[in-house]
């Protein structure tokens, strides 16, 4: 399974990264490899609250739009999320 999101790095230099398909879903890092390991987290933790009110998994998005905002950059990227057994 594999997620879309959006990474902005800021004017302070932290990453932040958002999940356009899981609402609210979102953290940040001061750098980028460590962003995207607590997304990954974010992501299964968003997943175990949806399991525990019942709810299904959405799917990922097939489109992104990206408002930059502050942000000095953004990329997006999908990246793979390894589904607990």
């Amino acid at each position: 399974m594999a997620y879309t999101v959006v990474v902005l790095r800021e004017r302070d230099g932290r990453c932040s990264v958002l999940v356009p398909a899981l609402s609210g879903c979102t953290t940040w890092a001061d750098t980028l490899p460590e962003a995207l390991d607590r997304v990954k987290e974010a992501i299964l933790a968003y997943f175990d609250g949806l399991q525990e009110l019942g709810k299904a998994i959405p799917p990922d998005v097939e489109t992104v739009g990206v408002a930059l905002g502050d942000a000095r950059e953004a990329f997006v990227c999908r990246i793979a999320i390894k589904e607990a057994e």
